[in-house]
């Protein structure tokens, strides 16, 4: 397995981890108890950071060539 696809699979499972956080945010947010708004938050700050996160492996992985755009 090329470098490629360990990037691909890695943003994939980012993107899917994401969903997740996304998922568990609005359970908590739904759910709407007090102690709730910590996990809330804290569900927030994981998809904020995984996005980030996706985007820089984006720029990186781009910029030394382990990713190329390609025409549809």
């Amino acid at each position: 397995m090329g470098v490629n696809m360990l990037i691909k699979a890695v943003i994939v499972l980012a993107l899917l981890v994401i969903l997740y956080s996304l998922g568990s945010g609005l359970f908590y947010l739904v759910r709407g108890r007090n102690q709730d708004a910590s996990h809330m938050l804290k569900a927030l700050g994981w998809r904020v950071g995984l996005s980030l996160g996706v985007f820089v492996l984006l720029g990186a992985g781009y910029l030394l060539g382990w990713i190329t755009p390609h025409a549809v």
